[in-house]
């Protein structure tokens, strides 16, 4: 559940990140693309983290 959450906000950070320096459609895709990716990995190297600590 982390993993889906962070990787929803990470694009979501991403494509506003585009938007607020001028870019279009693609680089607004590109970046919330590359985001949700970064955040999806953090995302579950939090929740190994949670689970082994458990």
């Amino acid at each position: 559940m982390i993993v889906i959450t962070a990787a929803i906000f990470g694009a979501l950070l991403g494509a506003g990140r585009a938007r607020a320096h001028g870019g279009r459609l693609a680089d607004m895709l590109q970046w919330g693309g590359s985001f949700a990716i970064l955040f999806a990995v953090v995302g579950m190297i939090v929740t190994i983290i949670i689970e082994r600590s458990i």
